[in-house]
């Protein structure tokens, strides 16, 4: 996957949110404004045949991992058409097949998920990395620090990812957790660790390969931190707790307008190029827009289908 390709996907998630928070019936939603080089660099480190758990903030990874975009849209809109036939939403979003393991709703719910898959890959699946994708928020739980235990302890092929966006709901992370670093934690395991800038899809990528090819070839957990910064509210029911002046900072430093520039300066890439595809996108994001809204709801008597 080249840069551009990178980009591609980059804008492709920020114009599906977009898309998606301008109808009415948008529901309640984590989005990814400002953390897409994260799940992009993520994705393109891994293989097909490795698995992705995130968190309830789902929609930047299940696109980067590759799901189809009406398909997505469609899952959060409550339709037939939805990877989960509209069952799922949001936080419970999943397509293994595809590599998705899934999304889990509650804060660190995905964390000791992670490490079942994990284990099931060590004794099934050789070579099989399992990738898991939370926010700094989780790294209080006591089910994380449950899982680097486990994880070490059973040498599991496991790539514990934190989205570190600097904020649990409107929490600093220095007031939530009281390491200084958040990749302190993985030492008492004796876990190998790096931290990167999370607002560079390059360096994201980069650092991702490297940890997975840890994970890959040494069959040990790894811990990665992507220091990455939220450009939106929490979510879609919450208000923004930040200034307009941090704000305005903050959007300087914007990943998705940080590789474009760079696009441009190296002369490979034009704007004429660049606007083909901005168009590109808009057009995918209208196609699965139109196939979501064409979609019919589940029928109300499959409401207990699918239910153990």
């Amino acid at each position: 996957m080249d840069e551009i390709d990178l980009l591609r996907q980059m804008m492709t998630i920020r114009a599906f949110e977009a898309a998606l928070m301008a109808r009415p019936d948008h529901g309640f939603q984590l989005l990814s404004t400002g953390e897409e080089a994260v799940a992009v660099g993520l994705c393109a480190a891994l293989g097909p045949d490795d698995q992705l758990l995130t968190s309830g903030r789902s929609i930047g990874p299940a696109l980067a991992r590759g799901l189809d975009s009406g398909a997505v849209m469609g899952e959060l809109l409550g339709k037939l058409n939805g990877t989960n036939q509209g069952r799922g939403g949001r936080g419970h979003m999943a397509s293994p097949g595809q590599g998705f393991f899934g999304a889990h709703a509650v804060v660190g719910g995905n964390l000791s998920i992670a490490a079942g898959v994990a284990l099931a890959g060590k004794m099934h699946a050789a070579g099989q990395v399992t990738a898991c994708l939370f926010g700094d928020g989780a790294c209080g739980a006591g089910v994380f620090h449950e899982t680097l235990n486990l994880a070490a302890l059973w040498a599991l092929p496991l790539l514990l990812v934190c989205n570190n966006n600097q904020l649990a709901i409107s929490t600093p992370v220095q007031e939530g957790v009281a390491v200084a670093h958040l990749t302190d934690l993985a030492r008492p395991f004796g876990i190998a660790h790096d931290s990167v800038d999370g607002m560079d899809v390059l360096a994201v990528r980069a650092a991702a390969r490297r940890a997975v090819d840890f994970v890959r070839e040494e069959g040990k957990p790894f811990f990665l931190e992507c220091r990455s910064e939220r450009l939106a509210p929490h979510s879609s029911a919450t208000r923004e707790t930040r200034s307009p002046a941090a704000m305005e900072a903050l959007w300087s430093r914007c990943p998705i307008a940080r590789i474009e520039q760079s696009l441009r300066a190296s002369g490979a890439y034009g704007s004429g190029e660049l606007d083909r595809i901005a168009g590109d996108v808009a057009d995918e994001i209208d196609a699965a827009m139109a196939a979501a809204d064409a979609a019919p709801f589940p029928a109300p008597e499959d409401v207990l289908h699918h239910v153990w």
